[in-house]
């Protein structure tokens, strides 16, 4: 097979069980060898060393097991010396590259996000982060070739990590409030998905002293019974909104299936999720770091900008994806400019503190800490964004590119309108977009903005409109149709729909 497929961005995914009609197995035994085998002559060849030890974990769906035992079996014959250290989470993967007593030179995360249960791949590290997707290319092109690293066979070992790492957090939790059990007289769930999350409160809550009674869905189970494991998923929240309200918990944390991204309820019942979470996040950064600046994806609110700008931070809005913003973070660092956040309105949030890496239990961290100091100062995390102006109306249109060239179209799309909307009366292009194109409206004309975008990687391009007037989203989307209607390979049936 083409194994080119199988990327996806700075990951590999692909199928790994039958069960879902029309989505035969890719990511078979050969596959995962030529892949532990591609691994390790790119770590060979990055590295310039003939003695790697290298660290292998998964999450919990169903096909993990199965994934690790071909991948390190591979690699090890490869004549890397293999660590399997069995479920964990992807941060907590990287982690072992940098932490005192293991430092990996390479480390391998089996995971495939929120996808579903018959969806399964790879993450890969080094000590310097992520790899890029360019790295994960170059993996896949020796993975299709007939190289050997030419190593002596190595062996594989259990291993285990996540006890340390949880460890890490807690401590934290501790250097920054002075307490050993900082979190004492507070109830706080966990809603983890049947995901990897489920440590975060017997491992790292509790041991602070927390009462975790009334969390959800901690054992792994990889068939995912009760929800998606995704902050963004309506049924995920709502079940983690349920257990705050009937516990009357002080936070409710929901992770996603690796737990790279997190989301939460606060006290009072409402959502910590999108521009909220980045928005205290800010708050708090912007406390540690006055100045810095936010870089976030390209469909956050204009409330969230003015709310950075309110706190003596900059916003910095570049695109979709999570890599693209920790990247773009590190560059204004590189340059001078101080940039403590990269996050994207999915939950990927990256701080500079904690390696630039997307590390959902290391959020919550700082929240936890946050909620402690205002146990003990008086306030509230509802008070640290309680000046966050927030839109009336959202809604997002995702509409399919209905050819195979659709890059070239979508682009086409994207150009033909930033000319047209140049010329209409009461748009205002985005000086600083970088992403398709942003149009605001004034209050006449919609009270808002939209935002029509290619997809990172499918043949679609969604849109997104928001307003700070009911009826505004309507308003700009009936502004918007009569253009995007010319396009007979755009398909814009539900925009339609929605206009009525």
């Amino acid at each position: 097979m083409d194994y080119k497929k199988l990327q996806n961005g700075s990951d590999i995914r692909g199928v790994a069980l039958e069960g879902i009609e029309g989505q035969s197995v890719n990511l078979t035994e050969q596959a995962c060898k030529d892949i532990g085998r591609g691994f390790a002559l790119w770590l060979k060849q990055r590295t310039g060393k003939d003695t790697l030890r290298v660290s292998v974990g998964r999450d919990s769906r169903l096909s993990g097991e199965t994934l690790a035992g071909w991948i390190c079996g591979e690699m090890a014959k490869e004549g890397l010396q293999v660590t399997d250290l069995g479920m964990a989470s992807t941060p907590a993967m990287f982690m072992s590259t940098v932490t005192e007593g293991y430092r990996f030179d390479g480390a391998v995360m089996i995971t495939a996000s929120h996808l579903p249960f018959n969806r399964n791949g790879f993450k890969f590290f080094t000590a310097e982060g992520g790899l890029e997707k360019a790295d994960i290319a170059e993996i896949l092109s020796f993975a299709a070739s007939d190289a050997h690293t030419g190593l002596a066979a190595a062996s594989v070992q259990k291993g285990e990590f996540m006890d340390v790492y949880a460890k890490i957090l807690a401590d934290k939790i501790r250097a920054a409030t002075g307490e050993e059990q900082p979190l004492k007289g507070l109830r706080i769930v966990v809603d983890a998905g049947n995901g990897a999350g489920g440590f975060y409160a017997s491992k790292v809550l509790q041991p602070l002293g927390a009462n975790t009674d009334g969390s959800r869905y901690l054992d792994p189970d990889g068939s995912f019974p009760n929800h998606i494991p995704n902050p963004e998923n309506e049924a995920a929240m709502a079940s983690i909104m349920e257990a705050v309200s009937e516990t009357h918990a002080d936070l409710g944390i929901i992770f996603d299936t690796d737990v790279d991204r997190a989301g939460a309820v606060l006290s009072d019942g409402s959502e910590l999720n999108r521009n909220r979470i980045i928005a205290m996040l800010s708050a708090i950064l912007l406390r540690e770091h006055p100045g810095t600046t936010i870089v976030t994806d390209s469909i956050t609110s204009t409330g969230l900008a003015a709310f950075i700008s309110a706190h003596g931070g900059v916003h910095h809005r570049f695109k979709r994806g999570y890599r693209n913003v920790i990247n773009e973070s590190l560059r204004l660092n590189r340059e001078g400019h101080d940039s403590q956040l990269a996050m994207e309105t999915s939950g990927h949030g990256a701080l500079k503190e904690n390696y630039f890496l997307d590390d959902g239990a290391y959020l919550v961290t700082k929240l936890l800490i946050e909620l402690a100091r205002g146990k003990k100062m008086g306030y509230t995390l509802q008070s640290l964004i309680a000046d966050l102006a927030e839109p009336a109306e959202s809604k997002e249109f995702r509409m399919d590119l209905l050819l195979d060239d659709f890059k070239t179209y979508g682009q086409n799309v994207i150009d033909a309108l930033s000319n047209y909307a140049a010329k209409q009366n009461g748009w205002t292009i985005a000086p600083d977009n970088h992403e398709g194109i942003r149009v605001s409206f004034d209050k006449s004309h919609g009270d808002g903005w939209f935002l029509l975008r290619l997809s990172l990687h499918d043949p679609l391009m969604p849109l997104n409109i928001e307003s700070d007037s009911k009826g505004g989203v309507l308003a700009i989307a009936k502004a918007l149709y009569p253009f995007l209607a010319n396009y007979d390979k755009l398909d814009s049936a539900k925009l339609k729909e929605f206009i009525g």
